[in-house]
Formats: structure tokens, C-alpha cells, sequence
């Protein structure tokens, strides 16, 4: 059976080395081989790594679409409205498709499954999220009689690399920054995976296969992790955890018809919890049901092997499924109902410098006795001059009433600077 390939980088160039070095124990296993039969590129001229025949490039999506031989469609562009009309143009041509655009499908999935139910095809997205852990694939296979009620993780390995560095080496975020992008773990625009929005896009995924709800990536509450100081480090280790930026999706199993509660939120995590020994740019995601109890799938987040492995099982798959003359369902429902700030509750850690001066200490607590916010315990560090550095832990409160607080803290004269807002993860 033949391949078409859209995009040629590192995952692209690993996938053909996989197919090319597990080309005869393929081939045995399925009882025909995998080909490759055209790979779409940009520049035909550029210089790439593996067995990739020159014959084999073109820069016309029309010479891979039209293709009668080519019967599945990688696609591994990027994000992009060209990316999402090449996914649109293979199914409408009655080819299955594998993918690792998580943006695209974050937004447009319930569309794209639809159109290839509309033609019996498939489309895959295995390595759409946390690489090449098998995490789609056990949602929609082993787990998928199960009742799962929380799934909560770390699902974008810069971040995780950038804490972990700033956690063991008490590095500035910026310093821990630069040297994720020096060993290309960080883009060169870092703003998708320090904002969240890469993880909320994720989870989007994640959430609408695990719940069975259209769940878009404008749906999640997102909260990144650009305020987050040396300074935070030291007080999560106080109080014995490592800080972490999660993804969580949550649901009432005991009711019908219960809100999903979806958020990417930074997190002191208790060195107790199996996610706190997640370092550097490992993903790992922790899964609960009424009946299996609670799982936790770990392993590279990214690079090109770990990702091409993922792409390759997909591949498989789908050859499997065309053979047979069937395709994997997915019932993903419209209209699926949120949980809002306003009923979402957790334990809140909230760090600040402040001017070091009497009185400062009693109009801090005054805000948080204004909107409702139990403090259950507090911490004050001379930072040297005139400031102090200041930590309260909340008691269990809802996250409207943290977000108000912050909002009337950033009006006081007294506040040299505020920090991020950080879940204790329960």
C-alpha cells in the first residue's frame, strides 16, 4: 500500500526512516509493504536526512491528493488553514488520514470525523498529543466501556523542561527559557507553550475522546506560566511539592448529563503524586474510572522518532481498517456543557513583593477578606531594600473569587509586583 506524505521535517524524515529500517517485518505482518508514494514539500532543493528519493518530492498537494495508488494521507504541515484544506481535500477523496495537528483538530474535529464517516475512512491522531505515549489510542480502545471521571497531566514537554531546569537549578524563567530554545525543546516564539494554549489545545482532544463531547480549545480556562519566580520554586518545596504546569479535565460520573471542567493551570504538585517525578521534557498523564481506578501513561512528549512511532501506528491502523473494508467510530456530541470560573474551587498559592513597611501586611489580607478568600497560612521573606517577599495559601475557594483578588491586589500602591496564581493539586 502507498503513503502520501505532507511535510517533510523531523517528524516526516523520521517516519520514512521507520518505514524504510521496519520495511520487511512490515510488509510480513500486514502481508503487503508500506510505500511511500509522494511526499509534498516546500522546497524540493533542501537538504534532508534519511533514504528519501528525490523522485519521490513534489510542491503540488493535487499530484499526492489525485493519486489513485496513494490510499492514507500523513499529514504533518502544521497548523494552518493550508494544513486543514489538505486534511478536507484527502478525505473528500476517499483517502484515510493520519495526523499530528493538534490545533486543527482542537477546532475542527466534529467536522473531520464527520467527513470521513461520510466516506468509510479513518483519521487518526495519535501523535496529535504527548508524542509517542500511547494516550489517544488507549481512550478510544481499552478504555472506552469505561466511565472516566478525571484526567489530569503534563502534556507540553517544554514547559516541563523549562520548570524542571528552574526547580533543580533555581534558574530564572527567562535563563531556563534560553536554554530550552538552545537544545530545541523551545521555538523561537515561545508564546504557545509558556501561555498554555499548546496544552489547552491538547486537552481539547483529549477531553472531547474521553468524554464524548465536543469539547474546542476555546472551551478551556487556560493559565500559563510566565509569572512564575525562583521565588515560587522555594515555597513549593516548602510545602513539599515541585511546581508544574497541568492539564485537567473533570466530570461528575454520578450524574447525566454532568459539566465538564477543563483547565491548563500551573500547580504545586505534592512529591507524593506519581506526576511530581515527570522531568524534564517528558509528558505524563494521569487517568481515573469507576472501574479501572487510576492509570498513569508516561514517556517522550515529542521528538522525532517517538512522534513517527505514533504516526506509524496510525498508519497501520488505518491500512488494517481498509483492508477489512471498516473504520474506528468516534461519536464526539455537540453541545456539551462547561463548569464556569464562577463553580470551579480549588486550594490557591498566591506569591507578591510588597513595599516592606507597617501596615502593608493588614491592607494585603483586607483584599483577601473582601472577596471571600480564606487564608491558611502565610509566609514573609526579606528580599533586602525596601521590599518583602510575601506567600499566602488559601483555603479551598473558588477561582472567581482569586481572580477578583488578584485584580484589587494589582490597584494597591503597596504591591511592587504580583505572581502567578498557582493550584495546589489535590
Amino acid at each position: 500500500m502507498k503513503i502520501g506524505l505532507l511535510g517533510c521535517g523531523t517528524v516526516g524524515s523520521a517516519l520514512v526512516s521507520l518505514l524504510d529500517q521496519e520495511g520487511d517485518r512490515l510488509a510480513y505482518l500486514l502481508g503487503e509493504p508500506l510505500e511511500v508514494g509522494r511526499i509534498l514539500v516546500r522546497n524540493p532543493d533542501k537538504a534532508r536526512s534519511g533514504p528519501i528519493p528525490a523522485g519521490l518530492l513534489t510542491t503540488q498537494l493535487a499530484e499526492v491528493i489525485d493519486d489513485d495508488e496513494i490510499e492514507v494521507v500523513v499529514e504533518l504541515i502544521g497548523p494552518g488553514e493550508f494544513a486543514l484544506s489538505a486534511i478536507r481535500a484527502a478525505l473528500g477523496a476517499k483517502k484515510s488520514v493520519v495526523t499530528a495537528n493538534k490545533e486543527i483538530l482542537s477546532t475542527h474535529f466534529p467536522e473531520l470525523e464527520l467527513a470521513a464517516q461520510a466516506v468509510h475512512r479513518d483519521i487518526f491522531f495519535e501523535a496529535a498529543v504527548a508524542g509517542g505515549i500511547p494516550l489517544i489510542r488507549a481512550l478510544r480502545v481499552s478504555l472506552f466501556g469505561e466511565r472516566l471521571s478525571r484526567i489530569v497531566g503534563i502534556v507540553n514537554g517544554t514547559t516541563n523542561y523549562i520548570l524542571t531546569r528552574m526547580q533543580e537549578e533555581h534558574l530564572s524563567l527567562e535563563a531556563a527559557l534560553v536554554e530550552a530554545q538552545q537544545l530545541g525543546y523551545a521555538e523561537a516564539d515561545p508564546s504557545g507553550d509558556l501561555s498554555g494554549r499548546d496544552a489547552a489545545s491538547k486537552l481539547a482532544i483529549i477531553a472531547s475522546i474521553a468524554f464524548g463531547g465536543h469539547v474546542d480549545v476555546g472551551d478551556v480556562t487556560v493559565d500559563g506560566i510566565w509569572g512564575v519566580t525562583p521565588s515560587d520554586f522555594d515555597f513549593a518545596e516548602r510545602s513539599g511539592g515541585v511546581i508544574k504546569l497541568l492539564a485537567q479535565a473533570e466530570r461528575d460520573i454520578t450524574t447525566s448529563d454532568a459539566p465538564v471542567r477543563v483547565e491548563v493551570f500551573p500547580a504545586i504538585v505534592m512529591s507524593t503524586h506519581p506526576l511530581a517525578s515527570v522531568r524534564g521534557s517528558f509528558n505524563a498523564v494521569f487517568v481515573e474510572g469507576s472501574a479501572v481506578g487510576q492509570l498513569m501513561f508516561s514517556g517522550p512528549g515529542a521528538g522525532g522518532l517517538p512522534t513517527a512511532s505514533a504516526v506509524l501506528a496510525d498508519v497501520i491502523d488505518a491500512v488494517k481498517n481498509l483492508r477489512n473494508a471498516t473504520r474506528a467510530p468516534m461519536r464526539i456530541a455537540e453541545g456539551t456543557r462547561f463548569v464556569e470560573d464562577s463553580a470551579i474551587e480549588a486550594v490557591f498559592a498566591l506569591s507578591m513583593e510588597v513595599v516592606d513597611a507597617p501596615g502593608v501586611l493588614a491592607q494585603v489580607s483586607e483584599v483577601f477578606g473582601q472577596h471571600g478568600v480564606s487564608i491558611a497560612r502565610m509566609e514573609q521573606d526579606e528580599l533586602g531594600g525596601e521590599l518583602a517577599h510575601l506567600v499566602f495559601l488559601t483555603h479551598r475557594t473558588r477561582l472567581s473569587a482569586m481572580k477578583a483578588t488578584m485584580a484589587a491586589l494589582a490597584g494597591l500602591d503597596v504591591i511592587e509586583r504580583l505572581h502567578q496564581i498557582l493550584r495546589v493539586l489535590e
